[in-house]
């Protein structure tokens, strides 16, 4: 049997110009038989005994609504997410985009739930989650926060920006300068809360192979960086941190006006598994 990928991840935070108060979220931990182990903002770990999560949130809301909404949405992610051990360990094979969907609308009616004072009304959130398995790769998006995948050199956005814009740009009705310029870029139409009865989360699998390398943002970071620059910082000879360093140096220094948030992550294979699928 081959032996289990290793992951090497960074990730930072910076709160935008025009508050004080930064409504971004992340969130790292391993998740296996006992639960949720939370992870420091850097560091390696195999996916031999556990699966690995590592998201990004983006809260929206008058008062403290939108920092209180990523945090909650994404703590409560890291609560739900361990039980496919226990599915497991009951004799069954846990679907884990099924599980992640359930995942989802259960803290879309607990943000709602929540949402019943004047301060926390409305509360809402982004989702960019990917989920690593000793097999793949599982994402799950809800707003404009995003999940790239780089490899070879070429980079590839995973999940959808739930706007209207973005969905003219991807068929190619408008280009990138038209869509970083449209004045319904931020209007979303897809939330996790918000008041809204019913969320449709885009889901994707996409199996990893040795030096991939992964990027979780919120719009913050592609508010200042075009996808060349995206592209092109991935592809670095890196290691994640540095990666991370230089997108958010780069991202702030062109705009540093909304929160900013990022998790990147590099996929280590150990050799007899590269050779096993080359």
């Amino acid at each position: 049997m081959s032996s289990a990928a290793t992951l090497h991840w960074a990730a930072q935070t910076h709160s935008g110009s025009r508050k004080p108060r930064n409504d971004d979220s992340w969130i790292a931990f391993a998740s296996g038989p006992e639960g949720a182990a939370t992870l420091e903002e850097a560091g390696s770990i195999s996916l031999h005994r556990h699966d690995l999560v590592f998201a990004v949130s983006d809260g929206m809301g008058g008062g403290n609504a939108g920092d209180l909404a990523s945090s909650l949405l994404l703590r409560k992610m890291s609560e739900i997410i361990p039980e496919t051990f226990k599915i497991a360990a009951s004799g069954f094979d846990p679907d884990c985009l099924e599980h992640l969907g359930e995942a989802i609308r259960s803290v879309h009616e607990h943000i709602n739930e929540t949402a019943d004072s004047e301060h926390t009304r409305g509360m809402a959130a982004t989702l960019a989650l990917a989920w690593f398995t000793p097999e793949n790769l599982y994402i799950a998006n809800a707003g404009d926060s995003r999940v790239y995948l780089s490899r070879g050199g070429r980079t590839e956005q995973l999940t959808r920006d739930h706007t209207a814009a973005f969905g003219q740009w991807k068929r190619g009705e408008i280009n990138e300068f038209q869509y970083r310029s449209h004045p319904r870029r931020s209007a979303l139409y897809e939330v996790i809360g918000g008041g809204h009865a019913q969320i449709c989360p885009h889901f994707a699998t996409a199996p990893y192979q040795h030096d991939d390398r992964i990027l979780i943002c919120s719009d913050g970071l592609i508010d200042g960086l075009w996808e060349r620059h995206i592209s092109e910082a991935l592809a670095e000879d890196a290691p994640p941190a540095e990666i991370c360093s230089h997108l958010l140096k780069r991202a702030i220094d062109n705009s540093g006006i909304d929160d900013t948030t990022l998790v990147v992550v590099r996929i280590h294979q150990p050799e007899d598994h590269q050779e096993a699928v080359s």
